[in-house]
Order: structure tokens, then sequence, then C-alpha cells
């Protein structure tokens, strides 16, 4: 009895545990359907996100293929106009070497310079000219001029160096200023032979009539002053032409300003008084030294001063001033005449210039020479009916300095 009580008891036991599994099963099965669902889902959208990358790694290759194929025409189109510029183009690396460079420059180098230090192949070849900013070229016989520019580009580590040629317009200036020369020599010569026409004729004549055989003593006298006067005056001509063309000082020493001014005063003054003009000396320079030769200051002073005198008329006065400054000092010839017009002022100082009758038109121009020798400037204002101011300015010098200048 017992034991079919207790065979019964152990039936029931296992019939529950039974039920447990069953009920532990259904929810494993529950958790593993989610999960496996969830896992599903998450499959999809990977595959969705899979899909998105896809199309957008796609649209972003074809845009890269498009700005590849962009840039490619680019650099074909740059290529092509670094090859077209009239400029030469070189690329030097950091390490000095040219790395690239462009046909032009190829052309204009007369060979390509590419694995060449850019630096050493300049030295050799260029040599900068008197014009700033040009380069004479010289290699395999060929001779150019280039203005040259060298840009740095930081970020790639590179110097760009542009190359214009600039040989047509050194040669046009060259033969511009060589006429000019020519033209100006031209103007020179005509003006010498015509300054020495009039007087040589005259000479002739005169000498001529000496040749007759009938010619009272008096006539002969009178007739070799006039010959002998015509030919000073040619002799003083050739020596003012001389110079004019020497354009260099004689001996050179410090002078008072105001010992030269006095001197120059006191050799026109035969010329003022018959005219009835007089002469006025403001010296506000005492003890002031300029470095010229004594004689030619002073004859310039007195061709100032002459000319001063012909431009006014009786009863006016000329006035020689001269100024100091800490550096340099100014000597000005004032008259109240009848002045210069403005169009003749500009061509006041060139070589045969000359308004007068009789006058060689050498002597401004001998005194602007002979001042620029001396370091000095001289320069004129004037005003027609008003009169005219000559101002010679001279560097100062103290009064033990001595220099000797070959004639």
């Amino acid at each position: 009895m017992q034991k079919r009580q207790s065979n019964k008891d152990a039936f029931f036991v296992s019939i529950k545990e039974s039920q447990l599994n069953s009920k532990e099963l259904e929810e494993a099965f529950t958790l593993f359907t989610e999960a496996s669902h969830q896992l599903s889902n998450a499959y999809a959208d990977l595959q969705q996100d899979v899909a998105t990358l896809t199309g957008q790694l796609a649209v972003a290759n074809g845009n890269l293929k498009k700005q590849y194929e962009e840039k490619a025409v680019l650099s074909r189109r740059l290529t092509l106009l670094l090859d077209r510029l009239p400029a030469g183009v070189v690329e030097v690396a950091e390490s000095g070497v040219a790395v690239r460079c462009n046909q032009r420059a190829h052309d204009l180098l007369s060979q390509s310079i590419i694995g060449l230090n850019w630096m050493a192949f300049f030295t050799q070849f260029f040599s900068e000219v008197a014009e700033s900013g040009i380069w004479r070229f010289q290699n395999q016989g060929v001779q150019a001029y280039f203005s040259i520019e060298q840009v740095r580009i930081e970020e790639e580590s590179v110097s760009v160096v542009l190359l214009h040629d600039v040989t047509a317009s050194v040669e046009m200036r060259e033969t511009l200023q060589r006429n000019s020369r020519l033209v100006a020599m031209g103007e020179m010569a005509a003006g010498l032979a015509h300054q020495l026409r009039t007087p040589l004729a005259a000479a002739l004549l005169y000498v001529g009539h000496l040749q007759r055989e009938q010619l009272q003593d008096s006539d002969r006298i009178r007739f070799s002053a006039k010959a002998i006067d015509r030919l000073q005056r040619l002799e003083a001509l050739v020596q003012n032409m001389l110079l004019f063309v020497r354009g260099k000082p004689h001996e050179v020493t410090a002078v008072d300003i105001s010992d030269v001014a006095l001197d120059a005063i006191s050799e026109v003054r035969s010329v003022f008084e018959p005219a009835g003009l007089s002469i006025v000396l403001n010296n506000q320079a005492s003890g002031c030294f300029v470095l010229a030769n004594f004689k030619e200051l002073s004859g310039a002073i007195g061709n100032l001063l002459e000319n001063a005198c012909q431009a006014s008329m009786s009863g006016q006065e000329v006035i020689c001033s001269i100024e100091q400054s800490d550096s340099a000092v100014e000597i000005v010839v004032q008259d109240h005449g009848t002045g210069i017009p403005e169009a003749v002022l500009s061509r006041l100082f060139e070589p045969f210039f000359t308004t007068r009758k009789g006058g060689t038109g050498l002597g401004l121009a001998i005194v602007r020479n002979l001042i620029s020798s001396y370091g000095g400037e001289i320069s004129v204002t004037s005003t027609p009916n008003l009169g005219s101011v000559f101002k010679i300015c001279l560097p100062r010098v103290a009064d033990t300095t001595k220099v000797l200048a070959q004639s």
C-alpha cells in the first residue's frame, strides 16, 4: 500500500517537472524568436545602409572622376598656355635646381637648364647693365637683354622665375640715343659752320682789298685792322668751342667766392659804364670757399653779368648777390631788363642757340658745362619785360682743400 503511494507521488513529481521544462522551453523559444526578428530587422537596416553608402560612393566616385577630368583638361590648357607664353618660365626647387621650364625659356636661354643649379647658371651667363632691372645674357654667341622677376611659392617650397625679353626695347633705345647724339652733333657742326662763315668771309674780303695795287696806306691800315678783328673773332670762337667740348676745368683749388665775384665785376665794369648801367654787389657770404678754377669761374659770372647788361636799359642796375648755407653757396645775377620769352628758356643753354645778332650761342653752354664740372647747378627764371634771374649753386669746401684736375 505504501509502495503504491510512493509510486504515485513520484509520477506526479515527474509530471510537474515536465510541465516546468516545457514552460522554460517555450519562454526560451519566444526569446529566440524575438532575437531572430531583431537580427532580421538589423540585417535589413544594414542592407539598406550598405545600399545607401554604395549609392553615395558611386556619386562621390563620379564627382571625383569629373573633377579629375576637369583638372586634366585645365592642366593641359595651362601647359599649352605656358609653352605659348612670350615670357620664359623656370621653376626652381628649394635646393636651387631648375626642375621645369617652358619652351620659351629653352629658346631664350639657348639650352635646357632642367637639372642645373639656377643661381650658378645665372651668375655665369648674366650681368647687370647700367639701366636698373635689366640684365645682359651671353651664351654660345647669343646676346640678349632680360628683365627678371622671381616669385617664391611658400606652400610648394619652389620659386618661379619669369624672363621677359626686352632686347628689342633696349636696342631701340640705344638707337634713339645714338641718333639723338648724331642729330646734336649735326646741329653743333651746322651752328659752328654758320658762326665761322661770316667772320671768315669778312676777313677774306678785307684781305682781298689789301691785294689791290692802287691802295692808300690809310685804307691798307683800315682793312688790315678789320681783317685782324675778324680773325681774332674766329680765334675766340674756336677757343670757346674747345672750352665747351673739353667740359673740364683747369687747376682747381679752394677759392673765396667773394674774391671771384669782385674780379668778375671789375672785368665787366668797362662794359657797364658806357651803357649807363650800374652793378650792385650784395655779399652775404664773406669767407665762403668753393672748389673751382678762379679765372674760369670769374669768367662764368662775368658772362652772366654781360648778358644782364645787354638785356638792360640805361639807368637800370644789375644785382649780383652771394648767399650761403651750411653746405652750398649761391651766386645770383638779377636784372630788370627785357626778360626771356618762355619758349626760349628751354633752349637757353643749348650750344649755338642765340637770339642776339652777332652772338655765338656758346656762352651759356660753356657756363653750364663749367658749373657742372664743379659739381654745381645753374638755373634761370625770367618774366618778359620784368627781367631775369640766373642762379649758380656750388658746394662749399674748407679753405685748405686743394685738388688738381687734368685739363
